[in-house]
């Protein structure tokens, strides 16, 4: 009775923030605009925007590996450090974190921007200006740079609490740097791995400011179309239904991960 006491204040921080707002995307995504009658237009609808919510999984996804990609050696380096080193990298990597991501958005902007700082550099040398802006790879560089924290963070914790002894034992058993790092390292390291993808995939998948800041008409995003149909167009039920087929595909994504993860812990017994 006192732990359910002890646990009230989350419960109702819970169901005020959490199950109330669900419940309210729920109401707008079966109910017509007009007349508040339950309807499955809305969801019929979502066939329109298929080619926006493929192109928004596939950025998404690119940039999720972009992160781990970036993200893995710098996590196994942080965790080999010193404690006092490593508690000076680990702060580096939270410090872009102190800042206001639209600012950091802002940032990117005014480096990549036709007349912006990078392309004035290459003006000096005689060269015309690029377009390094309004396309895929500058939604993919803002994703990754605004994201990348998030994927080198649980990387870090998972990787650093590795029994340095199972990699000594692989090493004694006369396995190569290479074999530790496929046999033992990264079978262990599977939780964060997957942590660190739904970290970085789930707010890229739908994300809407760096898409209209670093993109073009032809890189909106799903979080574009959400947010403009309860702006612009002003049609809240549409703008639930999209909501909430991004919520179910999230949590399709996050349970194939999960399994990944299950398979991955099984690995680590065969060294």
């Amino acid at each position: 009775m006192k732990r359910t006491a002890l646990a009230a204040p989350y419960l109702v921080w819970m169901g005020l923030f959490t199950i109330i707002p669900l419940c309210i995307v729920f109401y707008f995504a079966f109910t017509d605009s007009v007349t508040g009658s339950f309807t499955l237009i809305n969801l019929l609808s979502i066939g329109n925007y298929i080619p926006i919510f493929l192109r928004s999984i596939w950025l998404a996804l690119v940039s999720t590996v972009i992160c781990f990609v970036l993200a893995y050696p710098v996590a196994w380096f942080i965790a080999g450090c010193s404690p006092l080193k490593r508690r000076f990298l680990y702060m580096l990597v939270m410090l872009p974190m102190c800042m206001s991501f639209l600012l950091r958005t802002l940032a990117w902007v005014a480096l990549l921007e036709d007349t912006g700082i990078l392309n004035q550099i290459i003006g000096l040398l005689g060269i015309s200006p690029l377009p390094m802006i309004r396309t895929d790879g500058a939604v993919i560089l803002g994703m990754v740079y605004n994201y990348l924290p998030y994927m080198i963070l649980p990387l870090y914790s998972v990787l650093l609490k590795i029994d340095h002894r199972l990699i000594e034992a692989a090493q004694d058993l006369g396995c190569s740097h290479a074999q530790v790092l496929r046999r033992v390292i990264f079978p262990l390291s599977v939780p964060g791995i997957v942590s660190g993808f739904t970290m970085v995939f789930v707010p890229a998948v739908s994300t809407f400011y760096i898409s209209q800041k670093m993109g073009s008409s032809g890189t909106t995003l799903i979080g574009d179309v959400i947010e403009s149909q309860f702006k612009a167009a002003y049609n809240p039920n549409l703008g639930a239904a999209l909501s909430l087929i991004l919520m179910v595909m999230v949590f399709i994504c996050v349970a194939i991960m999960n399994r990944f993860s299950h398979d991955g812990g099984e690995e680590v017994i065969t060294l």
